[in-house]
């Protein structure tokens, strides 16, 4: 079990959010986690967990990855295991993109109904939003996990919306925070 004020150990992000209705385009939302190196904190990244992914380490693993938000609560979940994480790695920024269809306009979180994210460490929750404040944004970040000189993890809440395609928000989420 993981105490917050001795650093944090593991975490669970959740993502969950209502399906499209019934004869439109799913709404595809996906957890994105981004890793940086200890001697370049704010340069690119040098992996990126996402779509059904894992690190290469295992650290990082999106456990659930949902396609449509159908199912009963958190249907997207990311398990981030800091305390395993190489010392290498002092940084590591999450955030949440909508995928885009092609065939219909962009959809911003405001347009998606009943959108949530939950991030907890045991049964702590450190952090929830309704993306209330990124309403028209594609995408956003929505956490920061920093590493002290001590090796202990630490959160910060930073919700905070992009408007760019799931590509460019991974290359770019974690360089303007």
């Amino acid at each position: 079990m993981s105490s917050v004020s001795k650093g944090i150990k593991k975490v669970e992000v959740g993502l969950k959010w209502d399906p499209s209705p019934v004869g439109s385009p799913p709404h595809d939302l996906d957890i994105i986690a981004a890793t940086y190196l200890a001697d370049a904190p704010y340069d690119s990244p040098v992996y990126l967990v996402h779509f059904d992914s894992r690190a290469p380490d295992g650290t990082i693993t999106l456990n659930r990855d949902s396609k449509t938000g159908q199912g009963f609560g958190f249907d997207e979940v990311m398990t981030l295991e800091l305390d395993r994480l190489a010392a290498a790695y002092a940084r590591v920024v999450v955030g949440v993109a909508i995928q885009p269809h092609t065939h219909e306009g962009e959809k911003v979180f405001g347009d998606i109904p009943n959108t949530a994210v939950r991030i907890r460490t045991g049964h702590t929750d450190l952090a929830l939003s309704d993306l209330s404040a990124v309403a028209g944004s594609t995408a956003a970040t929505i956490a920061e996990f920093t590493r002290n000189e001590t090796g202990a993890w630490s959160f910060r809440e930073i919700v905070r919306g992009f408007d760019a395609d799931p590509t460019s928000f991974a290359a770019a989420m974690g360089t303007a925070i």
